[in-house]
């Protein structure tokens, strides 16, 4: 069965066209609210949100639905997606909920949502809502109707965790960090993670007004960052999008750093520390070269369809804990049953620290293979599957390419484009190779 509103990422769109209408995300609170009555009398979500200015119609939108399904609601105000997954387990709620369009333009809004234990919800649940919002309302009678409270140190508690993935015997004492919190949901948190654990922080990206998020700021758009931190002769400098799941790490010389990257040094980190590591998880997208260091260290190397949520579903299904995109969604369970851009930063400035030596010298072992992606944006309507040239620019690209790279092709999840990108060992050929698909898919 076929999805038709939730995409790889939950609900996304342009405000005010659907789904994204306050009389949409009613119905669709009204429907979550009786799918989650099927199992508990009494169900509470939390709802959290980024910056956008959207957020506070969807919010009641969402708080009306819910509460006319007989399901209680708190309010946890902006709040990073992953910190509403930690309150959701921690206050041992039904449901979690996430007004937010992630590194999208301020524009476009969404929903997602996670489970009681913190983690992305399965096809089949997001299948089950789909049927519920197809039947009529079933609304409650004022007895048994929800409540809405408030929870007022949402942000502190969910500070105090992000420390807690810190190791107490070391600090960030004598080190200078940009943090950039893409005018987001974290723009009051990040900069108070860093600065209370010791590092002396200079933030940029932190003062949204509704409409700024993600623009020229935040790990969609790091240049901001690496002027920022060359500017204040930053040590590092930490890039965080809209929500605050993904992450850019930028060192002192202004180089950046993906999460491909990152995912190798946090697996090379536990093993320097002698734990072991028997697999890791990428995605389709992931560089050929991160898989290839990390066989080199016997850790096993599975990749997944592209989406936080596979990447955890093959984690699960493995008993695995490391996995990540090279867009920074990057998973460690042990620290958090979601993707973090925080907790990442914190991992990856904890091996800095720890070992005494930079990003740069902690992945001296791996230089990643040139990678072009370029997204095409499709026509209403368009049928690229079908396309015959296409179908034969592909097979020409993928025998030229042969075993020293790759073609990867894959409509987005949120958006209506199509990504090509290619992976080979010498750049020219990568961007020549990706604009020959492209150009046939371009009207």
């Amino acid at each position: 069965m076929t999805r038709t509103y939730f995409g790889t990422d939950g609900i996304r769109g342009t405000v005010g066209q659907a789904p994204i209408t306050p009389d949409f995300v009613l119905r669709l609170a009204h429907a979550v609210g009786r799918v989650l009555k099927k199992t508990e009398a009494r169900p509470t979500v939390l709802i959290g949100k980024d910056t956008r200015i959207s957020g506070y119609m969807l919010e009641s939108a969402l708080e009306s639905g819910f509460n006319s399904a007989g399901v209680d609601v708190v309010l946890l105000g902006p709040l990073p997606t992953p910190g509403v997954a930690y309150l959701t387990r921690t206050q041992r709620a039904s449901l979690g909920v996430v007004i937010s369009a992630s590194h999208n333009a301020f524009p476009d809004n969404g929903i997602k949502f996670f489970s009681a234990q913190g983690a992305k919800l399965p096809d089949a649940w997001e299948q089950e809502v789909e049927a519920v919002l197809e039947q009529a309302p079933v609304w409650a009678d004022s007895p048994n109707l929800g409540k809405t409270r408030r929870l007022d140190d949402a942000a502190g508690r969910y500070i105090e965790f992000c420390k807690s993935t810190f190791a107490n015997d070391l600090t960030l004492k004598g080190m200078k960090i940009v943090v950039d919190a893409a005018h987001g949901a974290a723009y009051h948190i990040a900069p108070e993670v860093f600065h209370e654990l010791g590092a002396e922080v200079i933030a940029i990206g932190c003062a949204p007004d509704g409409m700024n998020i993600n623009h020229e700021v935040g790990a969609t758009h790091p240049e901001a960052l690496i002027k920022a931190v060359k500017a204040y002769g930053a040590d590092y400098g930490v890039a965080l999008d809209g929500d605050a799941d993904r992450l850019q790490l930028v060192d002192a010389q202004g180089r950046l750093f993906n999460g491909d990257e990152v995912l190798y040094l946090m697996v090379a980190e536990r093993l320097a520390r002698g734990e072991k590591v028997p697999g890791a998880v990428g995605t389709l997208m992931t560089n050929m070269a991160v898989e290839v260091a990390l066989k080199a260290r016997g850790v096993e190397f599975v990749r997944a369809k592209v989406g936080d949520r596979y990447v955890l579903e093959e984690l699960e299904k493995h008993g695995w804990l490391l996995g990540g995109e090279g867009s920074g969604h990057l998973l460690a369970l042990d620290k958090h049953s979601t993707g973090d851009g925080l907790i990442s930063a914190l991992q990856v400035l904890q091996a800095c620290v720890r070992s005494g030596k930079s990003l740069a010298q902690l992945l001296a072992d791996v230089t990643l293979f040139p990678q072009t992606l370029i997204n095409v944006r499709l026509q209403p309507g368009q049928d690229w599957k079908s396309s015959a040239a296409l179908a034969d620019m592909s097979r020409s690209v993928e025998a030229e390419l042969g075993d020293s790279g790759r073609l990867l092709i894959r409509a987005s999840g949120t958006e209506p484009l199509l990504r090509v990108m290619v992976e080979a060992r010498d750049a020219a050929q990568a961007l020549a190779c990706a604009e020959r698909v492209a150009d046939t898919v371009r009207l």
